[in-house]
């Protein structure tokens, strides 16, 4: 399995991609609340995508014979993990709700996504959004040349294993480039010291899985919906990220929004595992 490198000049682009993700996904935020449908936000992010002169990298998507995938979005609720479709299932105080995006721009793609909870949640529930958010960036520290992929993978999964998570097995991160997924295949687990020696050039999405209950997961009817099998609550959390000769660049950082012109994102910023769609 070869893992392509990026040049300076492709991660320039995929740079911009992931700044167009960012400012879908910030514009996504501020419209959640109550009431909202995944049509609507669907609907929302389709607009954003196209004002920025790029494409949303899901739509018509179809892998291994599964029928072409219809949004811009892929939304899930509450014991939802990925891929869920969206619809007229509007969003309810108390919910948690997860929206992965991707962005393709220049030929390249961007994908992230983030877990939020719909005005007041349990203290556990939160913790729960917290915690996955937080082994995201524990994974992007690590992501850095001369480390192994294995160390990236332990690092997320032992923030899950910390909190007795069930730490997702059947769906991981992978590589991103001109394909939404490019070798190598990305766990949430793992031991350090194993697999590919990162280098620079590599781009990578990290995207943890973890849920309350247990990790085994069940594919919908749809052919795309995927659920925790015991109905458990569950949260995702995913960055684009590039390795550098340094720290990991996150290309498709919600705080490179708010950076000076020029100045590159690294791990450790703000988090959007919070409550959302309060009453002002």
């Amino acid at each position: 399995m070869s893992v392509e490198l990026k040049s300076s000049d492709e991660i320039a682009i995929m740079r911009e991609a992931g700044r167009r993700n960012a400012e879908v996904r910030r514009a996504l935020l501020a419209a959640i609340a109550p009431g909202v449908t995944g049509r609507e936000l669907d609907e929302l992010a389709k607009a954003e995508i196209a004002k920025r002169d790029a494409e949303p990298t899901f739509v018509g998507y179809g892998p291994g014979g599964r029928p072409p995938y219809p949004g811009a979005i892929c939304y899930s609720v509450n014991a939802q993990l990925v891929h869920g479709i969206p619809g007229e299932r509007a969003l309810a105080e108390g919910d948690i709700v997860s929206i992965d995006l991707g962005v393709t721009y220049g030929g390249y793609v961007s994908d992230a996504a983030f877990t939020v909870a719909v005005g007041e949640v349990a203290p556990e529930v939160q913790e729960l959004l917290e915690r996955t958010e937080a082994a995201l960036h524990a994974g992007i520290e690590r992501a850095r040349a001369g480390n192994y992929l294995g160390d990236v993978s332990h690092a997320i999964g032992a923030v899950g294993q910390q909190a007795r998570y069930g730490i997702v097995r059947d769906y991981g991160g992978h590589g991103v480039g001109r394909q939404m997924h490019e070798p190598p295949h990305i766990a949430n687990f793992g031991r350090p010291g194993v697999g590919h020696r990162l280098k620079p050039g590599m781009v990578l999405a990290l995207e943890p899985m973890f849920a309350l209950g247990s990790e085994e997961t069940l594919e919908g009817a749809d052919h795309w919906t995927v659920s925790m099998r015991d109905g458990s609550l569950c949260a995702h959390f995913e960055e684009t990220i590039a390795v550098t000769e340094g720290a990991p660049e996150v290309l498709t950082s919600l705080a490179q929004l708010d950076a000076p012109a020029g100045v590159a994102d690294v791990p450790g910023g703000p988090g959007v595992g919070a409550r959302v769609g309060e009453s002002a």
